[in-house]
């Protein structure tokens, strides 16, 4: 494929995209709101010369939070503009910059909607995160002359195969980008192996999130509310359909007081859990609605705040992270290890492939295939403190070795940045 026939199959399926929008925003309000962005059209305008990051959801808006901070310190003759592709990664930029960054959405990779958020905003340098390959934003920018860095670069085997069959587009893409900075060797091999140029490894800007400041006392506010004296094992991060799977595992535990809290990837799903829970006539508090310490009678907790995830943590005893219990490919374990806190993985890794593998390696991270390896993993370590205590140690170390991106990256950037 070519990008004429690529393009030609944006437009085909463009008629449908405004149902699609509507479709979603019955679920999430927030889709319908500033949707002409999504079409090239803004009024937003930027008074300094525009340093463009895209950051597609919540996940990759905090991962780049050290380099966005860095950013703003070093150019201050320069604007931050944001982009977002979900209501949540903009709300969370909104969360953790206020109006220290500009932020809309990245238009759709139409090439008319790709030509008006370029003229509009003119970009002395753009940057995408990790898999981010929008093939008319590519050759766009080069067109228009914007250094365009492809930064935290993965690419999973999985990708690699997909991404192969496409092999003239996807070369001819790799090969618009400035640079690209990745992840791993692995990462840069694969990339490499489809055409990309400029290829340097810079590790992962994911090691150098950091908590917030208060993190620890918000951690033991909601540890007061959950009860200091019970265990805590905390699902993080879950998915569609894997909160079955984690119910069924907690069923068969015999762990007095055990209370089991559950948080949602995605907020439009926490009625659908609360749903779940109500269909097994579990005992459950939402967590919005908790003023006191809840009863022993209460089992679980629906984790349904935003901007909470490392107060979870800091209050959890056990932590399993999402989207790896079934194939999503898995959410973001440094978080937890970060929070030096024991984690439970699933088989389903793919997103985060070198980190599980160094983190199960280094007795950081549990790996868990099914309901009762997930009991076996749970029953273990609140039999076991000291265990608990070693695995949260190693996470933590992990993460504290495996600093450094952020300053590689930015060395990158400045390479193009003098050039305006």
């Amino acid at each position: 494929m070519n990008r004429f026939f690529y393009s030609l199959l944006l437009y085909l399926v463009l008629p449908f995209v405004p149902l699609k929008l509507l479709w979603r925003g019955i679920k999430q309000p927030e889709y319908r709101q500033h949707w002409r962005e999504r079409f090239g059209f803004y009024t937003i305008t930027a008074n300094k010369p525009v340093i463009w990051l895209h950051c597609v959801s919540v996940g990759e808006t905090r991962a780049a939070a050290p380099l966005i901070n860095a950013l703003l310190k070093q150019y201050p003759n320069h604007q931050l503009l944001l982009t977002h592709t979900t209501p949540t990664g903009r709300a969370t930029s909104e969360q953790l910059f206020g109006d220290k960054v500009l932020r809309v959405y990245l238009p759709y990779d139409l090439p008319f909607a790709v030509k008006g958020f370029l003229k509009h905003f003119k970009p002395a340098l753009g940057m995408l995160m990790e898999t981010e390959l929008w093939f008319n934003l590519i050759a766009g920018c080069k067109t228009q002359n914007v250094p365009l860095l492809l930064i935290n670069a993965r690419l999973s085997e999985k990708s690699a195969r997909g991404y192969a069959k496409l092999d003239l587009l996807v070369g001819k893409g790799l090969q618009g980008f400035a640079a690209i900075a990745a992840q791993t060797d692995q990462d840069a091999k694969r990339l490499k192996h489809l055409g990309a140029n400029q290829v340097s490894v810079v590790g992962n800007l994911k090691f150098e999130v950091y908590p917030p400041e208060d993190v620890v006392a918000q951690g033991q506010k909601l540890r007061e509310l959950f009860g200091k004296k019970r265990p805590v094992f905390l699902a993080a991060s879950t998915r569609e359909g894997e909160e079955n799977i984690i119910l069924d595992a907690v069923a068969a535990l015999h762990i007095p007081n055990l209370l089991t809290v559950i948080v949602p990837r995605h907020p439009q799903r926490f009625n659908e859990v609360e749903a779940l829970l109500q269909q097994r006539n579990l005992p459950f508090q939402r967590r919005s609605t908790l003023t006191e310490t809840v009863g022993t009678d209460t089992q679980f907790i629906l984790g349904d705040s935003m901007g909470e995830l490392f107060s979870y943590y800091a209050s959890a005893d056990i932590c399993l992270v999402g989207g790896s219990v079934l194939p999503y490919g898995g959410q973001n374990l440094i978080e937890a290890m970060r929070m030096a806190k024991p984690v439970l993985i699933g088989e389903h890794t793919f997103n985060f492939k070198e980190v599980t593998e160094r983190a199960i390696a280094q007795c950081a991270a549990w790996r868990v295939s099914n309901p009762q390896e997930i009991q076996q993993a749970i029953q273990t370590l609140v039999d076991n403190p000291q265990k608990q205590l070693e695995m949260g140690k190693a996470g933590l170390a992990l993460c504290m070795a495996s600093q450094g991106a952020t300053q590689k990256t930015l060395t990158i950037i400045a390479g193009y940045i003098k050039l305006h």
